[in-house]
């Protein structure tokens, strides 16, 4: 099993789920709608200051599945080369 973990800007969240979607992969899954931190790509914290916010999406899948969701997720980064998406595999 895999432990997959991304964490994107939510300006690409509706993208990236229904690219999965579509994909048929990541049926399950835990999103958590708001997350603050700091990046490459700056602050995020919902406030006045930074006011972006990320989410993060986490998925355990099968080694197989775990190729297929890097691979949509290679595809949104393509699509949104200046948004925050980074992905995380865990074994």
């Amino acid at each position: 099993m895999k432990r997959i973990e991304i964490i994107a800007n939510h300006s690409v969240e509706e993208d990236l789920l229904e690219a999965l979607a579509l994909a048929h992969i990541a049926r399950n899954f835990t999103l958590i709608p708001t997350a603050h931190g700091s990046g490459r790509q700056g602050r995020k914290t919902g406030d006045t200051t930074w006011p972006e916010e990320n989410f993060i999406l986490v998925v355990w899948c099968e080694e197989d599945e775990a190729r297929s969701i890097a691979e949509v997720v290679a595809s949104i980064k393509t699509r949104f080369p200046h948004e925050g998406i980074k992905i995380f595999v865990q074994a």
